[in-house]
């Protein structure tokens, strides 16, 4: 029986172990077109909020995808099938890796748009509040979306009409390679900015699993009552490049020290660590997890391989073709 704390680290490690051998494809294989943008490292910020939340709530994503997706209970052979272009993806091989949806389980989809699925998050929200549903919209998104326009927007609109959404920033501090401090005056942040607008707003460390959850768990409920939206800023880092598998700490706009800095406070380490002297079975179950998730993960791959490809008859499916006359 797995506990409930334990099973956060699950999560982590199932989202952990499945990016780094779609990774490894990705770059060795070059079967996968489509841009790819991985979680590694920021899987406690995914985990820990989708925890907090149940089937009927719907969560949105921007381009890094993957591990919100995979958090709230997104089917992995979907996924898998999805990055390899094929029918049977979770968007029938037309979106890729940025454009991924299990509405069965409440993942409402997620787009490469910068910013855009804050606003539908906030739609959401309000057709749940008018329709008296007691549903929350979720919407993650990186300390960069919060520059464009569409944020200030909805935090303004989101908090006149109380809508029930929680805003999920995940501050990785870059853009791309723009760092932080070029882009934001010294001395304001996004919460800052969130609370200027009326909307209840906490810092976290992103990296820290259980004080996510403990944080998303509120901000949810208090959504949930009819008391308005929240914005969590989750402070978190990605290992990785913005896009792609590889590292960058030779691109010049961070440092391999920097990045080592950080993987050494890795969100799964940290919470095996919390768990220890509760759980002393823990790291063997880490083991034994990491170990079941590499078959799954290689097991969804072999499977996508072997999947046919849209028909080309059908590949405007779904689009939309406006009528002539």
């Amino acid at each position: 029986m797995v506990s409930a704390r334990a099973r956060l680290i699950r999560d982590m490690v199932r989202i952990r172990t499945a990016e780094e051998i779609l990774a490894d494809y990705y770059r060795d294989e070059q079967e996968m077109r489509t841009p790819t943008h991985f979680s590694i490292g920021q899987e406690a910020t995914a985990v820990g909020v989708c925890s907090a939340t149940t089937t009927e709530d719907w969560v949105y994503s921007g381009h890094r995808s993957h591990a919100p997706y995979l958090a709230k209970g997104g089917d992995l052979e979907a996924l898998v099938a999805e990055l390899y272009g094929k029918e049977d993806g979770c968007a029938h091989g037309r979106g890729g890796s940025m454009h991924v949806m299990d509405q069965s389980v409440g993942f409402a989809g997620s787009a490469a748009i910068l910013g855009e699925m804050i606003s539908v998050a906030v739609g959401s929200g309000w057709t749940f509040a008018r329709a008296g549903e007691e549903r929350v919209a979720l919407t993650f998104f990186g300390e960069g979306a919060a520059d464009e326009g569409v944020f200030a927007e909805s935090l303004n609109f989101a908090a006149v009409h109380r809508i029930p959404v929680v805003f999920v920033c995940e501050n990785n501090l870059y853009s791309i390679s723009s760092p932080l401090s070029v882009r934001h005056a010294e001395g304001t942040s996004v919460h800052g900015r969130a609370e200027a607008a009326g909307v209840r707003a906490l810092s976290v460390d992103g990296n820290d699993v259980f004080a996510v959850q403990a944080a998303a768990r509120d901000a949810v409920e208090h959504a949930r009552r009819g008391e308005g939206p929240v914005l969590l800023e989750l402070a978190t880092y990605r290992w990785r490049a913005h896009v792609g598998p590889g590292l960058d700490h030779d691109h010049g706009y961070r440092s391999k020290e920097e990045i080592e800095s950080w993987m050494a406070g890795c969100p799964i380490v940290r919470a095996t660590d919390a768990l220890r002297a509760d759980e002393p079975d823990i790291d063997a179950a880490v083991a034994t997890w990491s170990t079941e998730f590499q078959q799954e993960t290689h097991a969804a791959v072999d499977r996508a391989k072997a999947l046919p490809f849209p028909d080309t008859a059908r590949l405007l499916d779904g689009a939309y073709l406006p009528e002539t006359h």
